[in-house]
């Protein structure tokens, strides 16, 4: 019998600093939630508004996988390996911390707002050597399917990371319905609605619910309207 955590969208941690609006599905900064702590291996998950000309300066990580994905606007980042650019809707970007690294996020615009996701997970090896990627990816190969965007597999679709996780978009048409299976035994699925209304094994998921199943092998999740979302398989550690 599979396990379901809720995480209702009005649930979640805010924070509202004028320039920046974020919300936390997990502890983090100022909100603090001991039964919200992390989903297996997923630590961070928030989705952050941040107005134009703001952004955060240079700042360490250490230990951490962290993958930004834009959903509005431009996400422009410095670090201290040398990368600097501007990642915009349909790019991802991944950073491996590992024995640590410095970096600044802005937004891209002087008067546009930048919407992303930002998601830190716990890595597979500690003090590994610093890395940094960014692709780009087709929406089109996300329509009515699971389009694979981040795996522990370099020679895979879309980028790495050092952890057994996967990462997959999909945008799907209301009532289009489709399977996932876990690829590992003991792992969960956490489900990101990041638009529209889905029902994951008979869960309803609004805007920007989510949703953690542990102890299936198998999810179903179907469109109660046009939706798009983000499907992340990780281990429970």
């Amino acid at each position: 019998m599979s396990h379901t955590v809720l995480f209702k969208a009005g649930t979640r941690g805010h924070a509202d600093h004028g320039w920046l609006k974020s919300y936390h599905t997990f502890s983090f900064a100022g909100y603090h939630n001991p039964e919200r702590i992390h989903f297996g291996a997923l630590r961070v998950f928030n989705d952050d508004f941040v107005a134009g000309g703001n952004g955060f300066g240079r700042h360490p990580h250490d230990n951490m996988e962290i993958i930004s994905i834009p959903l509005e606007g431009e996400l422009a980042h410095q670090d201290s390996m040398g990368n600097s650019g501007t990642i915009r809707p349909d790019e991802i970007q991944v950073m491996s911390a590992g024995t640590g690294v410095q970096h600044s996020e802005f937004n891209g615009s002087e008067t546009e707002p930048v919407k992303f996701l930002q998601i830190w997970l716990f890595p597979n090896a500690q003090n590994v050597t610093p890395r940094y990627d960014q692709i780009t990816v087709d929406p089109a190969g996300r329509i009515n399917r699971l389009q694979q965007i981040v795996s522990p597999n370099p020679d895979d679709a879309g980028s790495w990371i050092h952890q057994d996780a996967w990462f997959y978009r999909s945008d799907l048409d209301e009532s289009f319905s489709l399977d996932y299976t876990l690829k590992k035994e003991g792992h969960g699925v956490f489900v990101f609605v990041l638009e529209g209304a889905v029902s994951v094994d008979g869960t309803a998921l609004d805007r920007r619910d989510a949703a953690g199943i542990t102890e299936t092998s198998r999810i179903t999740i179907q469109a109660k309207a046009k939706s798009s979302l983000l499907l992340i398989e990780v281990p429970m550690l």
